[in-house]
């Protein structure tokens, strides 16, 4: 049997010969650096519609001569994961169609992408639900704000352990429905809990209805998350009243909220998890090239990184290189460094994703809430 696409064409392809080849194969074909992406149908175009920031973003597939199908070999780094489409453009018109031969699927607040494991890459077990691990409680929360002025709520995801006799840490996730529906949180707490990799810990997963404005930057949702949720909290739950017990978590907007929230009220949280972060600034000139929405971030990042202060204990940063905030991300660790907080940044061939932030999590939580099994074995 032919293996490689170069062989097939090679070999002056022929329906009965492409069928031959197809047969039994995974799509994208995955053989070391190198991934065929392979798409039948009748179009007069076809095109890879990748998110890898830095590379032309539609990619042309070619079609085997005499046949339907269509095909595109790319070099891709070991460990890579890479979300994407294909354009199928007939006519005057296109579509962006998921990768029909490829079962791996992604989900986003926007629909669904294709998703091309690279080699080594494989996806963590402990996302999966475990039988095993004991299930925590998600139980929906609503309180009033007066910072906002109206109700603001979401979930909180309680320990399987739970007991009122006892205190916990506590950590605040922003986007907190998006992190359970797209990156699975909560199977990856209950697991992470069960192995004891992290503590027993109590999780305010909130949102916000206009994230763009309340995470970038905003005085009303620091002061929301500081000064009303977490006494909300403390009255109904038993909390370690500590620093280093109280933690924000975000990823894009979510991290600059994380971050612009423990700046305004340092030494409070003692942990924080930002992943992606949307940390926007300007080396030189007050010109924002990535749009209005991001005015007051780049005003807040240029201060910081004019005047680095202490703000927490721990931060654990990642991002993706595949991602146009990976040279931002970079930049902000040594800013932490410098004033003597302990600071852990993880990079990942991978985008600007939920899967990429669930991916990052296991890490994040238990360095930066170390559970008992962390202790004896660090």
């Amino acid at each position: 049997m032919i293996a490689s696409i170069d062989a097939l064409l090679a070999d002056e392809p022929t329906v009965a010969k492409v069928e031959d080849w197809m047969q039994g194969k995974s799509f994208p074909l995955v053989e070391g650096s190198a991934a065929t992406f392979v798409w039948r149908g009748e179009a007069d175009a076809v095109k890879l519609r990748h998110f890898i920031y830095g590379l032309e973003t539609a990619q042309p597939l070619a079609r085997i001569e005499g046949t339907n199908v269509w095909w595109l070999t790319v070099e891709v780094p070991p460990r890579s994961r890479i979300e994407y489409k294909l354009e199928v453009v007939r006519g005057h018109g296109s579509e962006w169609v998921q990768d029909p031969l490829n079962p791996h699927r992604a989900r986003d607040p926007f629909g669904a992408n294709s998703v091309l494991q690279g080699d080594g890459y494989r996806v963590p077990e402990w996302v999966h639900s475990d039988p095993r691990a004991r299930r925590g409680v998600l139980e929906p929360f609503s309180m009033h704000s007066h910072a906002f002025g109206g109700r603001r709520g979401g979930h909180i995801y309680l320990p399987a352990r739970f007991r009122s006799s006892r205190r916990y840490p506590l950590l605040v996730v922003h986007d907190g429905a998006d992190y359970l529906k797209f990156s699975g949180m909560k199977t990856v707490f209950d697991n992470l809990l069960e192995r004891l990799e992290v503590p027993d810990m109590i999780v305010a997963l909130i949102d916000s209805p206009d994230r763009l404005v309340e995470y970038g930057n905003d005085e009303r949702h620091a002061w929301f998350v500081t000064e009303e949720l977490v006494p909300h909290l403390a009255s109904r739950f038993p909390l370690i009243d500590q620093p280093r017990a109280r933690g924000l978590m975000g990823a894009s907007f979510g991290g600059v909220a994380s971050f612009s929230t423990a700046i305004r009220y340092p030494g409070f949280w003692g942990r924080l998890l930002l992943q992606s972060g949307s940390f926007a600034f300007t080396d030189i000139g007050r010109r924002n090239h990535r749009g209005p929405v991001f005015d007051r971030v780049v005003e807040f990042m240029n201060a910081y990184r004019n005047a680095p202060t202490v703000v927490s204990e721990r931060v654990f940063v990642s991002c993706g290189v595949y991602e146009s905030l990976i040279y931002e991300n970079r930049s902000l660790v040594p800013l932490l460094e410098s004033t003597g907080m302990q600071v852990r940044f993880v990079e990942a061939r991978d985008g600007h994703n939920w899967e990429n932030w669930r991916d990052r999590s296991r890490e994040g939580l238990s360095w930066l809430f170390r559970g008992p099994l962390m202790m004896v074995y660090e």
